[in-house]
This record gives structure tokens, C-alpha cells and sequence, in this order.
């Protein structure tokens, strides 16, 4: 059996797991990227003509001119929970199983958001930046605490609710939004959209989706207060960048802390991530060693399963895949 890992270098080293890596040549004849450069589109289909599973990175996208150029192709696993680069239908017109991963990142994610909540309340960022371009004398300017103050996380999903443990620690009032989930934990609030808003702090936590798109809006930034802060930790297609960036320059809201935003990769957006009422760091909230070998050795565990004649617990379209009996005929 075949498998073509398409992480480049730096991904190989930072988003997955040598030790993975090698766990996997123990199973399979194991195929690498070996360049700095993605894999996509041709250079993809080129790369993996005879193999048997594609275990893909966040750059090289499952696209149905993949999945027509790659006939022999039975599986498409993806090492992470979002799989929007992935064109599921066409995988599985094609015959293909498409699998995720779970999420491993809850903790280093929640912490980042509480990182930048410090950061922002305590103007962290602005003080050293006066630091670094000389600026000694500065002006003394109280700061929030996180005890005492309130968050509203919206989503509360597996980062929403380890961010609402991490405040609830903090000392912090919690409020959440989440109309898929009824919330028992008699530390946290559950509230509408509009009572979240009013929070000190408003983070961001909820999955990508048609409904989530753009939800962070003109509106939405209207009903938060001058003095608040925004920390976006989900995805940037949430946000309405423009109506962002107007809520920080016209004093709207007091300051952002972004990990995510529509730039490169997700990263957040260069103009904005420049205001000086922004902490800005480039989608490293789950870069964690831990997050990463969570959902490194999970790929090796499915594939596991997989090569044992089963259907791994995260397969996307198990029902489609007519592939699986050429592979299991090379077990």
C-alpha cells in the first residue's frame, strides 16, 4: 500500500510528526512532499498517480480535477477537523473516502485566546512596542482585569467551552451563545446573540458555516461597547472585515486580538493586524507540539483501521466509497 503525506518541510516539521512519519512506514511504502512548495492541483495529481491514500494538509485541496485525475485513489484524509478545501461530493462521485481528524488543539487554542484577552485588556502589545521604538516614559493608563469582567464566548463547542473553563478560573463572568447547544455548566450563562455582545470581552469560537458567515458584522460590532475587545480564534470568514475595521478606527470598540483572518492561510489580515489597537499573531493558536501529534497519530490510527478492513470512526462519506475494495485486496 501506498501513501503520499503532502505536507512541505516546514509543515511536515511544525503541523505533523516525524514519528508519525515513521510509525507509517512501519505499515505502508510512505511517499513525502520533500520540497518547500503545496501540493495542488497537478503537482498533486503528478505526485500522487499511484498511490493508494492521500493524507492531505491544509494547502493542498481535495478539488474535483484532483479527484478525476487520481483513479486509483481510494482514500482522501485530511489531518485536521475543517475540510472545506475538500470537495466531498466530488470524492464521492469519484469513489473516494474522505476522512477528518479530530480536534486536538482545545487546549492550545482556549489558551491563546485567554492570551490575547490579557494582552489586549493590559495593553501588553502597545507598551512594548513604545518599548522597542524607545519610548520609556510612558504614559500611565489603567488596564482591565480578567477577574471580575465578562466574557461572551460565541460557540460552544469543544474551544468554546475549554475557553469558558479557562475564564471561569480566571474569575470571569461568563455568558455563551450557542442555539445547537444547551449549556447545564452552572458556571456559564447561556444567552442570545445580542445580551453576548454587551461582554467585556466578545471571543469568537463558533464553527465556520453558511449560518456563521459574516456574522460578526456592522451590527453585530454596533451592539458591542466602545470599551469592549474582539478576539477572533475561529476563522476569518466569520467576520466582516471592513465592518472591523471600521469598529476599531472610529472607536466603536476598544481593540481586537485576531489569530485568524481572510489573508494568506487564514492569517489575519495585514492592514488590520498594523492598527495599533490590534494583537495580531499569524494562525499559531493550535501550534502546539502536543495539538499536532494528537491529530498526526490519529491519521495512523485510521489508517490502521483501514488497513484492518474497517471504516475509520471519522470517515465523511463511508457509504460512497467503492474504492476501499481495491484497497483492502492489497492487505
Amino acid at each position: 500500500m501506498k501513501i503520499l503525506i503532502t505536507h512541505n518541510n516546514d509543515l511536515l516539521h511544525n503541523f505533523y510528526s516525524l514519528e508519525a512519519v515513521e510509525m507509517l512506514k512501519a505499515l505502508a511504502d510512505v511517499r513525502l512532499n520533500g520540497t518547500d512548495k503545496p501540493l495542488r492541483g497537478d503537482a498533486l495529481i503528478e505526485a500522487a498517480q499511484d498511490v493508494d491514500i492521500v493524507l492531505s494538509d491544509r494547502l493542498s485541496p481535495g478539488s474535483p480535477e484532483v479527484f478525476a485525475g487520481l483513479p486509483n485513489l481510494s482514500v482522501f484524509m485530511r489531518c485536521a477537523v475543517d475540510i472545506r478545501n475538500v470537495d466531498v461530493e466530488a470524492a464521492s462521485a469519484a469513489g473516494t473516502l474522505v476522512v477528518r481528524c479530530s480536534a486536538g488543539y482545545g487546549d492550545a487554542v482556549a489558551e491563546t485566546a485567554l492570551g490575547l484577552m490579557i494582552g489586549l485588556g493590559r495593553r501588553f502589545a502597545i507598551c512594548d512596542r513604545l518599548y522597542k521604538s524607545g519610548v520609556a516614559d510612558q504614559p500611565m493608563v489603567l488596564g482591565r482585569q480578567l477577574a471580575g469582567s465578562s466574557v461572551g464566548i460565541i460557540g460552544y463547542g469543544a474551544i468554546g467551552s475549554r475557553i469558558a473553563d479557562l475564564a471561569v478560573a480566571a474569575r470571569m463572568q461568563v455568558l455563551a451563545f450557542d442555539p445547537y447547544k444547551r449549556i447545564v455548566d452552572g458556571c456559564v450563562t447561556q444567552e442570545s446573540f445580542e445580551a453576548v455582545l454587551a461582554s467585556d470581552f466578545v471571543v469568537c469560537a463558533a464553527y465556520a458555516t453558511p449560518e456563521t458567515e459574516r456574522m460578526m458584522n456592522r451590527s453585530a460590532f454596533a451592539r458591542m461597547r466602545p470599551d469592549a475587545y474582539f478576539v477572533n480564534i475561529s476563522r476569518g470568514i466569520l467576520v466582516d472585515e471592513d465592518a472591523l475595521e471600521e469598529a476599531l478606527t472610529t472607536g466603536g470598540i476598544a481593540g481586537a486580538g485576531l489569530d485568524v483572518g481572510l489573508g494568506m492561510d487564514e492569517q489575519p489580515n495585514p492592514r488590520i493586524a498594523a492598527l495599533p489597537n490590534v494583537i495580531a499573531v499569524p494562525h499559531v493558536a493550535g501550534l502546539t507540539r502536543e495539538a499536532t501529534n494528537h491529530q498526526a497519530f490519529e491519521t495512523v490510527r485510521q489508517i490502521t483501521t483501514l488497513m484492518a478492513g474497517k471504516m475509520p470512526e471519522l470517515a465523511v462519506n463511508g457509504h460512497m466509497a467503492r474504492r476501499l475494495d481495491r484497497l483492502r485486496t492489497q492487505q
